[in-house]
């Protein structure tokens, strides 16, 4: 900022040089502050987390499983249904007591359209409980 003052001898010139106090003052209030809170921050809560284990689900209740290939071809158990086959069995199997949980294990280049239509007929046919399988071996 340039300043200028009325009975100055330097014939009326701006005064160029910039202020550094209240710029050391703001970063001497700031250092004070950060000085204050930074042990408020360092106060943790104890917490008792749950431990998840890894076991194999060992459930007596036996899961639908449905595969779908790379060209898009929906198998059942082994056997390959077209999507009208397909609504029917998981009609009937909606209807079983407890709803089995539908698995799903998909190829790697499977057309998202194929899974998002199997996944919608599912749902709407009453198995809301869907997983998905992967081969870990896999991983890249």
């Amino acid at each position: 900022m340039a300043f200028a003052t009325m009975g100055d001898e330097s014939g009326g010139e701006l005064n160029a040089e910039i202020n550094m106090v209240p710029f050391i003052d703001v970063m001497l209030v700031l250092l004070v502050i950060f000085i204050v809170t930074a042990p408020l921050l360092t106060h943790s809560v104890k917490l008792q987390l749950p431990r998840a284990s890894s076991s194999v689900d060992q459930s007596q209740e036996r899961p639908v499983r449905v595969s779908i290939d790379a060209s898009g071809k929906v198998w059942w158990g082994g056997e390959a249904v077209d999507l009208d086959t397909l609504r029917l069995r998981v009609a009937e199997e909606a209807r079983r007591e407890p709803v089995p949980e539908l698995q799903i294990r998909a190829d790697r280049s499977t057309p998202y359209e194929q899974l998002a239509r199997v996944m919608s007929i599912a749902a709407k046919g009453g198995l809301s409980r869907i997983g998905f399988l992967t081969d870990p071996s896999q991983e890249q």
